[in-house]
């Protein structure tokens, strides 16, 4: 029996999760006519937490781990994925979810910040597969292969986004540790053979031994790292980096990503945070401590708990120490300007790949307390990769901002799979408990790597196997091949992890027939400046990049651009043969919530998922030699095409069409293209007259749609909305609704 193809379709968070309610039932419907099923997986941040903790729900309020399933459909040829941006969540939103979880009857543990006994350390770990960067590791079986589709590029020529001038006299900069960062600090091996490890501190003088992880595996080949940030000297930095932004009257902003580093950059924003407020920390310990005051939650988190405070004198002295170090120390960058929201408000609220990129788009300026932009300090501690930014800081001083209209375009081809240097592997990085050193052990008890550390300073160690490197640079090679472009790893041989990495590729290019080929191996500050002066030129380039820059590359050059990385098209090929297909950031999906809330309106653009859909289709097409679904991908990109030149994505204000607007022109758009092409008879007759009902009432639905907007709305949740509820907000046209159900009949 031939077996029916299948897109695996994940249910998410936030915006994105939505818009998934509006676009999945037309999807359904277009692809049920060429027998193409859909499942779906709820991999959304409630989702997960509700998997983790079966234990303590009754049976009606159980889930499947559907995490867990899909990281084994990884593995099938036939795995055909479409991964939308999900929460990667910080602790405080982690402690949010489950509070909402909580309120609505679902018997969840507590997140215990202060972990006393055994019971907490279990509840901790269990939490901790939910934190952070928990779905992407997990699922990026594949590396990956991201570039601007043709349609968006051509768009972003037509119609420029709006980018701020620059002036070479900007006091815009980047501030990074000069010493005692991982970047100086790292170690770097490739092991011989497979062994196992362990990962052990050791007091000075020997006096004590903690095993900080057991049995760790290293295959044969394998890259390993070990560095140490020594918080001494990021907090020396920190000090220097205010006095800085005092004598040049810039703002003082921090650029981490605490979602996905989610053990490293929560404790180095909390230490930016207390020397920011070192005064009040110094001062008021004991309150601090008894209020459970930690500061790599935040300032808002601080705020929240002084409200616990029942000595009101007490809270008066420290509300006015706050106020004191707000008004003498530097200016920071705000989030919100209005609400008073702090660059240090909230550890998840500003993202490096995306802050970073929006600033050198707005002239290198952030937002002040009153809502103007000034120029900036942006600190990036570790110098890992903070020289990309300074260096396109440098040049667009130099030769001023880009031209959109003019540009040419950046593809990545990023190294990540099998949790390929995830965020500096959260399962090994470590807060030094005490004095003394950090060793990875083998099973012949040979010390491999040793870190020497100072109480709190922070360790990661990263692992990288060979078999995804060898497949990255043959996916490297492929696309230089395909698109005549040259191709640059974006390596430094003056870091330990590059040069075992820089070692990897030039022994595989040298086995390779690349003679026509423009293939580079350039440090990052270098591979900025050669890529940029192609971007100018309208050149395009591939950055072949480990996976951190491709996080933040990926984000940098589509928002230089094409004014968003939701554009994106993002192919993950699968190593056994199957595809994950990812649909662009989520990192502004907060803010549309809000407004969703507030006006009904969702001005998210699920563009990223028309895209998706269409290698998904493509992929499928040749992998079950389905000639059905290759003609859907076909009139899909022909509809998304006309969907962007007509300007009929979702728009900002109320009153005028959004998300669900822009779905009702995708599927007119699309049912047009199926009724017109000649390809195959069974597809045009049926949806001829689909396209006909839609073209006939497309004033009538439009209305429709555009009616509800302007009333605030609840859909019974924010982590863990009403289903029946968000189907009534997001398909409020039964006109079209009725549409959409008779393509199926």
């Amino acid at each position: 029996m031939k077996q029916k193809p299948v897109i695996s379709y994940t249910l998410t968070d936030e915006a994105p999760a939505l818009a998934t309610r509006s676009w999945l039932p037309i999807i359904q419907a277009f692809l049920g006519v060429a027998d193409i099923a859909i499942e779906t997986f709820n991999i959304s941040l409630a989702g997960r937490i509700l998997a983790q903790f079966p234990d303590f729900l009754k049976d009606s309020q159980k889930q499947p781990d559907a995490l867990a399933q899909l990281a084994q459909l990884t593995r099938s040829r036939q795995a055909n994925i479409i991964k939308l941006p999900n929460i990667s969540a910080s602790i405080p939103q982690l402690q949010a979810a489950i509070a909402e979880l909580q309120q609505k009857g679902y018997a969840l543990p507590d997140y215990p910040l202060n972990p006393n006994t055994d019971a907490d350390e279990k509840i901790v770990s269990r939490y901790a597969k939910i934190a952070g960067s928990a779905v992407n590791p997990v699922l990026r079986e594949g590396n990956s292969d991201r570039r601007a589709p043709r349609a968006v590029k051509e768009y972003a020529k037509r119609h420029p986004h709006y980018m701020g001038a620059w002036d070479k006299h900007s006091k815009t900069r980047v501030a990074s540790m000069p010493k005692d960062d991982f970047y100086a600090t790292e170690q770097s091996i490739c092991v011989d053979k497979a062994c196992q490890c362990k990962i052990l501190f050791i007091t000075d003088n020997d006096e004590k031994t903690l095993c900080l992880k057991e049995n760790l595996a290293l295959q044969q080949a394998e890259i390993i790292d070990a560095a140490v940030m020594h918080v001494d000297s990021l907090r020396d930095f920190v000090r220097d980096a205010m006095r800085q932004c005092q004598q040049d009257e810039t703002l003082l902003s921090l650029h981490l990503k605490a979602t996905m580093m989610k053990v490293s950059d929560p404790v180095i924003f909390g230490h930016v945070l207390s020397v920011f407020f070192e005064p009040l920390f110094e001062q008021y310990s004991d309150v601090f401590a008894k209020l459970d005051i930690k500061p790599e939650l935040g300032l808002a988190d601080l705020l929240k708990k002084l409200d616990n405070l029942d000595d009101i004198d007490r809270k008066k002295q420290i509300q006015q120490q706050i106020e004191q170090c707000l008004a003498q120390n530097p200016p920071l960058a705000m989030v919100d300007s209005d609400q008073g929201i702090t660059n240090l408000h909230v550890p998840s609220d500003v993202i490096i790949d995306a802050s970073m990129p929006a600033m050198i788009r707005n002239s290198g300026k952030m937002y002040n307390a009153e809502g103007a932009l000034q120029d900036t300090l942006a600190l990036i501690p570790d110098r890992s990769y903070a020289g990309v930014y300074q260096q396109t800081i440098d040049f667009c001083k130099e030769y001023g901002a880009f031209d959109p209209a003019k540009m040419g375009t950046v593809a990545n081809v990023g190294l990540m799979a099998q949790k390929a240097e995830e965020y500096g592997s959260h399962d090994k990085t470590f807060i030094a408990p005490d004095k003394g050193e950090i060793q990875l052990v083998d099973d012949n008890n040979t010390v491999l790597l040793s870190q020497k550390v100072a109480r709190g300073d922070i360790c990661r160690l990263c692992q990288t196997k060979d078999a995804p490197v060898q497949n990255w640079i043959q996916l490297a090679i492929e696309r230089a091949r395909l698109s005549k472009q040259p191709a640059v790893f974006w390596l430094d041989p003056k870091r330990a992890h590059d040069r075992q990495l820089i070692h990897k590729v030039k022994t595989a290019l040298a086995k390779e027939d690349i003679d026509d080929l423009d293939i580079r191996v350039l440090s990052p500050q270098q591979a900025t400046q050669f890529t940029l002066e192609r971007l100018r030129r309208g050149e395009d380039t591939i950055s072949v990049t480990g996976n951190v820059l491709r996080d933040y590359l990926t984000d940098l050059f589509p928002i230089l651009e094409v004014g968003t990385s939701a554009k994106m098209l993002s192919i993950v090929p699968l190593m056994q043969g199957g595809g994950l297909f990812e649909t662009g950031a989520g990192g502004s999906a907060p803010k549309h919530v809000q407004q969703l809330l507030k006006e009904n309106h969702l001005r998210w653009d699920s563009l990223g998922e028309f895209l998706a859909l269409g290698a998904s289709l493509e992929h499928l097409s040749q992998v079950f030699s389905h000639p059905q679904a290759k003609i859907l991908a076909q009139t899909l990109d022909s509809a998304t095409t006309e969907l962007l030149m007509q300007q009929k994505s979702p728009q900002r204000q109320v009153g005028q069409p959004d998300n669900r607007g822009s779905h009702f022109y995708m599927a007119l758009y699309w049912s047009k293209a199926l009724a017109q092409q000649q390809q195959d008879r069974e597809l045009q007759q049926r949806f001829t007259p689909i396209y006909q009902q839609l073209q006939d009432n497309e004033q009538k639905i439009s209305a429709q749609l555009l009616a509800v907007q302007g009333q605030a709305v609840d859909p019974g949740g924010y982590y863990l909305m009403d289903a029946q509820i968000i189907d009534h907000i997001m398909r409020p046209s039964c006109l079209f609704n009725e549409i959409i159900a008779q393509i199926m009949t």
